[in-house]
């Protein structure tokens, strides 16, 4: 006969923590090495890039069904449940790629990955809210971050000892998919308490803040283009793959570095002058990249990429979170995410199709060429709305674009049971 579980409350925060962090770097490290792997894929099987930007099209696609989908299988079965089906589809529609004829039924099999990651996320995001005191979320949330950067960048580097082309890499992602439900199966925890669910009003997130609707749709017009078909543009400038490795990972350290002087500048000004400077520095960044040809160049031209881009996100969700009211936050991170999402199904299209007339380099005049005209927006808007005063200014928070619940911990909002008596399904 099994031990019972212990008590949410009867042991130390760190051994409760421990089956989550390592569940959560598992999935994050094989998602983030699958995205890179599905385009370096699509470009060995001879494929457009159309069609491999179809493929991050519909990859986010799912994410969307699955921030919608994900909270009414949580009440259904409970967070234990969902976290494993989940976990074991997003190795399926991996390991799939390799029973599968490259084309439209790769694009099915990511629009499953978007599904299976966001639900997976979102799991953990809340389970880590649900065991964090007020005291304890903000080290939690760093050391989420923590694992988060060093999961997404030491993944990358499988690519170059396992090669993108034979069955090898796809069975090692879909093997790490697996053993992230290990620990989440075996830890002594029961399901976290159940999020209330809100619909969400777009058109007063628009009202809220339109800087922040349009900068996060922005970044998934960009970033997510990026991070879909980027793979694509480094081949096409002749990066091998452990220099398309390194070329992700700087993208993604230094987008952790800038978060920090950016958003203590925030703190102290108008957000929307940071906003400027750091959407001008990766459109700026971009043009560079357009027009250098040398590995050395295209490294630094990353790195300063990433390092002014990334953070957009969270400046632009602290922006519209200086102008919520009282019980918006939550309705505002959903809607937000819903922003980026959808600029990211359209992103990988578009910026693929750029490539394909005219060229790899012609990727970052397309990315450049947004981000400058973000920075017009915002200076029209710097017009016609006064700042907000000092006093009325949330701190700044790094935020990842994992699953809209990563907010409530950042947000310092508990998950509340909306009916203590009825016990959760396990």
């Amino acid at each position: 006969m099994p031990d019972n579980p212990a008590p949410l409350t009867s042991r130390p925060l760190l051994f409760r923590l421990v089956p989550l962090l390592v569940a959560a770097a598992l999935l994050l490290g094989a998602n983030g090495l699958a995205m890179t792997v599905i385009a370096v894929r699509g470009r060995l099987a001879g494929l457009s890039d159309t069609m491999i930007g179809v493929f991050g099209s519909a990859y986010y696609a799912g994410f969307i069904l699955g921030v919608l989908l994900t909270p009414l299988l949580i009440r259904r079965v409970g967070h234990i449940r969902v976290f494993s089906a989940l976990a074991a589809l997003s190795a399926i529609a991996v390991l799939g790629l390799f029973l599968t004829q490259p084309g439209l039924g790769w694009a099915a099999l990511r629009f499953t990955s978007g599904i299976a990651f966001c639900g997976t996320a979102m799991v953990l995001e809340s389970w880590l809210n649900a065991l964090a005191s007020n005291a304890e979320r903000g080290r939690i949330l760093s050391v989420y971050r923590i694992v988060d950067l060093g999961a997404v960048t030491g993944g990358q580097f499988l690519l170059p000892a396992f090669g993108a082309g034979g069955a090898a890499i796809l069975v090692v992602i879909g093997i790490v998919f697996c053993a992230a439900l290990i620990p989440v199966s075996l830890a002594r925890e029961g399901n976290p308490p159940v999020s209330d669910a809100r619909g969400v009003n777009y058109l007063a997130i628009w009202a809220i803040s339109p800087v922040a609707a349009v900068g996060c749709l922005t970044i998934g017009l960009t970033n997510g283009a990026f991070r879909t078909v980027g793979p694509v543009y480094a081949e096409g400038v002749g990066l091998d793959a452990d220099g398309l490795a390194l070329l992700i990972s700087l993208w993604v350290i230094a987008g952790a570095v800038f978060q920090y002087p950016l958003g203590w500048a925030s703190d102290r000004t108008d957000r929307r002058y940071v906003l400027i400077l750091a959407t001008a520095g990766a459109g700026l960044s971009c043009l560079f990249l357009s027009g250098v040809s040398l590995q050395a160049a295209i490294f630094l031209g990353a790195f300063l990429f990433g390092g002014f881009a990334l953070p957009l996100y969270s400046l632009s969700a602290a922006h519209a979170n200086d102008h919520a009211g009282p019980g918006q936050h939550v309705e505002l991170a959903a809607g937000l995410t819903m922003f980026f999402a959808i600029g990211a199904v359209i992103g990988p299209l578009l910026a693929s199709a750029v490539m394909d007339m005219f060229g790899p380099s012609a990727f970052f005049l397309y990315t450049g060429g947004l981000h400058l005209s973000f920075v017009a927006f915002v200076g029209a808007r710097l017009l016609t709305r006064d700042a907000v005063p000092a006093e009325h200014r949330k701190r700044f928070v790094w935020l990842l674009r994992n699953s809209p619940a990563i907010y409530r911990m950042a947000g310092g909002q508990k998950t509340a049971r909306p009916n203590h008596d009825k016990p959760e399904a396990d």
